[in-house]
Parts: C-alpha cells; structure tokens; sequence
C-alpha cells in the first residue's frame, strides 16, 4: 500500500515477490509519478499494479498488507484489511525480522541523517561492518544475503516508520535521539502524538541521548550542532565496539551529506549554500549559525504545520535578508510583518525568482543559503529534487557570471 518514490515500497515488493508471495501494488498516484519505483520492478513477477485510487476489494482478500510510511494513522482501508483478517507489517519491520545482525536505531526531529551516517562512518572506520538505511533513503531488504551476524546496521527511523512498526516487532538494540521539536503536525494531528512514535524506540534496549564531548575532532562539516552530532554517534559506536583511534578517523574523514549545508559554489565573492534537507525551523536557524559571514536565506515551501515565529525572528535577528517562496512564503511574510516590520525581505512564488532576489541583493563577502525549513511538497518530489533545482539554478548563474567577466572553467 503506496509503492512510492523513495525506494521502500519497490524493495519491499520484490522482497516479497522473491519469497513466492503473490503481490498486488496499489498506490494514489498514477504511473508516470512513480515510473522510477515502476522501473526498480521491472522483470519482477507482481500480480497486478492499481494505481489512481485504491480499490477496497483489495484489501479484504489478503494475508498481508504493507504500508508505506506515510499511510496516514487510522487509514480505513488498513482497518478494513484488520478486520478481514490480514497482518499489517512496513519495509522496516520485515528487514528487522529478517536480518541476523544487531541494530542501532536514529531518530530526532533534526540531525538524524547525519547522526546515522557519521556512526556508521565511524564503525567502518573501526573495521566494523556497518550497513546504512532506513528513512536516510536506502532500503536493507536486497542486501539480506550479504549481512552477517557480527556486523553491525544503522537505521535512521522517521515518527512515520516508528508509528508502524507493531509492539512486538524485533526493535533495535540500540536507539539513540539527536532532538525533539515539533514536526510534521499535519500527519500526527498533535505534539504528543509525533512524541509518543518517537519515544516508542526508546522503550527497550540501550538508548543515548544528546551530550557535548569535547574531545570530539575537528570536523570537516561547518555547525555547533554537527559536534553535537558526532559526540552522540561516537557514544553509539563505541558501544557497538569501535575503538577510539579508529572512530576519530571516520569522523574526521566524514564530508557530510547530500543537500545538507554544503558549499556547491563561491562566485563574485559570494558563498552559495545547499541546505535543502533543512525542512524543520530549527535547522534552519542551526544552519545561520553555522556561516560566519552576512547571509542572506531563502526559506519557504509546504506547511506542516508548525509554529514558525521563532525562526521568523531568529532570520530577523542573524540573516541579511530573506526571500520567502512557495505555500508558505505569505505566511512567513505576515510573520516577518508582525514580529520585524523592516527586515529586507521578498516573498516570491519559485525558487528560481527567490535566488535571482538574493543574488541582486548580495554582495561580495555574503552568504546566500538555500534552508528552507519547510518540506518541498508544495513545488518538488522531495528535498532533494529542491536542492538539485538550486543547484543547477546556482551553476547557472556562476557559468553567466564566468562568461561576462572572460574567465574560463579551468580558472574556477
């Protein structure tokens, strides 16, 4: 149920469909939306694909239902299939069931992507086997096979994946929270609601919770809260065994992640910066924090929901200025009106207009970062299709710029 985008429901399918399961796919959105899951499932034998709806007579007949993650609480057609008599499972309850190594489980409102990776950046390091999945955007499911008992799995886990994993699934070992802030009220309705499915991981096992150590290693990622990541996923490793020496060096070697705070270009004195994965307010202010040079921020995109004055005047008291896109851009723009009347803003529909207002309002020496804030739904596919459209949007302007002041590629 929802074959989906990211990759989970397409794994989860074939999965199933290599055990000999006859597996029937249905999905709200239509082909061509999903062509890339379709292609992942090309020669697979799947026994029939809906899609465009969902039909009842589905759900009444079957032994098994797979949800995808963001299948809302409370969905009628899962009660419907309860009823009836079907177990309700997700991707990452079949790949705990299944898989034979011990699990360190990531959640947070922010700083989880990173937190997962730097662990098991650190646990490789440390010539320990370590596998990457989960929410980060890689299913296990395939790699089944070639997991042994004694590595190790690191699995970032969204409210989403917590919320439908059952009571007596197989839980990680280890379950470690990087942050809690409210998020992603229009899928949970209430704070207490996306606060009980993240605190459903911490109710066995080991758990660690945010710390400082100084000790941590320079690090080649820019952010006060990237230390504050490290030190959590150097506690993590060292329980899965890692030894000090070896866990210094992964972090030290780590270079951060796709559409997260990264520098994709300097051109006219200025800094550019991919901040796409930043879809919550607090990352958002944690990514000002960590430039050291006037900026200038493009936030905006679809509403989940949550309460948005104090990054509002957070932007008003750190940033340059602001350009303010997508479904929320009028409602950050009546914020900035109550809360700081005349901090220089622009409230744009697209983000290409809102680049092209901060790159004629920047000047050498500034910053422009793209950090949203809010989720990408209202105009891309995910974050990472917004940070991919900066991205070209970015290179776009520096090749103009080359070209205008007779600079070749070569001397960039």
């Amino acid at each position: 149920m929802g074959l989906g985008r990211h990759g989970g429901g397409a794994a989860a399918a074939r999965y199933l469909a290599e055990q000999g399961a006859i597996v029937t796919v249905t999905d709200l959105a239509d082909a061509t939306a999903l062509a890339d899951s379709l292609d992942a499932l090309a020669g697979v034998p799947i026994k029939r694909f809906h899609f465009g709806d969902h039909d009842d007579r589905d759900f009444m007949n079957v032994d098994l239902v797979v949800v995808n993650p963001a299948v809302r609480p409370g969905n009628p057609l899962v009660e419907l299939a309860r009823q009836a008599g079907a177990e309700v499972t997700s991707e990452i309850e079949m790949f705990l069931a299944a898989c034979p190594a011990p699990v360190i489980g990531v959640t947070g409102t922010n700083g989880k992507s990173t937190t997962a990776a730097m662990t098991a950046a650190m646990l490789n390091a440390a010539g320990r086997r370590a596998w990457l999945g989960g929410n980060i955007g890689r299913s296990l499911l395939a790699d089944l096979p070639q997991i042994r008992p004694n590595d190790w799995i690191v699995l970032e886990l969204s409210s989403f994946q917590l919320h439908w994993l059952a009571d007596d699934a197989r839980w990680p070992q280890v379950a470690l929270l990087t942050s809690f802030a409210s998020n992603h009220l229009d899928w949970h309705g209430s704070v207490e609601h996306y606060r009980r499915s993240k605190q459903r991981l911490f109710d066995r096992g080991t758990s660690v919770l945010p710390w400082d150590d100084a000790d941590i290693p320079s690090l080649r990622i820019r952010g006060r809260h990237n230390r504050a990541n490290a030190a959590l996923a150097a506690a993590a490793a060292t329980l899965a065994g890692a030894h000090r020496e070896s866990a210094v060096r992964g972090l030290s070697e780590f270079t951060g992640l796709p559409h997260r705070l990264k520098l994709i270009a300097e051109t006219d004195g200025r800094q550019l910066f991919n901040d796409s994965k930043s879809t919550t307010p607090e990352a958002a202010i944690a990514a000002l924090n960590a430039l050291d040079r006037p900026t200038w921020i493009l936030l905006g995109g679809s509403d989940k929901q949550v309460e948005l004055s104090a990054l509002v005047a957070a932007v008003g008291r750190q940033a340059r200025g602001a350009a303010l896109f997508g479904a929320t851009g009028n409602l950050l723009d009546n914020l900035f009106s109550i809360l700081t009347p005349h901090f220089c803003r622009q409230q744009t529909e697209r983000l290409d207009d809102a680049l092209a207002w901060c790159w004629r309002q920047s000047r050498p020496g500034d910053a422009i970062l793209l950090s949203p804030a809010c989720a990408s739904l209202d105009q891309f596919h995910d974050y990472a299709d917004r940070g991919e459209t900066f991205t070209r949007l970015v290179h776009e302007i520096a090749a103009t710029r080359i070209r205008g002041s007779g600079v070749s590629d070569s001397q960039i």
